[in-house]
């Protein structure tokens, strides 16, 4: 018995559990299931990617570096998309893109630090 596409109905050649006869049928399926949801999450992670690559064009000493508020908000940082905070011990909370994060401090100044 020969199995079929998915999305086209195309015969599938190759391995057996094989479901689409190529990428783009095996893509135009899967964007079809739940469109709503993965629209939302494709945003945040562009939102994500983009803070992530701002914090990494500052070039770090020592893995740290001082910036204002301005000059992050003007390359399109957006503060309300983070992956996870870090609080010390002594309670100074830095918020992270994976291994890249900030510490808010005085006069609008961000110290942008990098996990090791």
């Amino acid at each position: 018995m020969k199995k079929k596409c998915l999305e086209c109905g195309k015969e599938v050649l190759g391995r057996a559990d094989k479901k689409f006869c190529n990428d783009y049928c095996r893509n135009t399926f899967n964007n079809k299931v739940n469109p709503d949801s993965k629209n939302l999450i494709r945003n945040i992670n562009n939102k994500l990617r983009k803070n992530y690559r701002i914090l990494d064009s500052f070039k770090l000493k020592d893995g740290k570096t001082k910036t204002t508020r301005m000059r992050l908000i003007d390359k399109g940082f957006d503060f309300d998309f983070i992956t996870n905070l870090y609080t010390t011990k002594k309670g100074t909370t830095y918020y992270f893109l994976y291994d890249l994060g900030y510490l808010p401090l005085d006069n609008d100044f961000y110290m942008i630090v990098k996990r090791e």
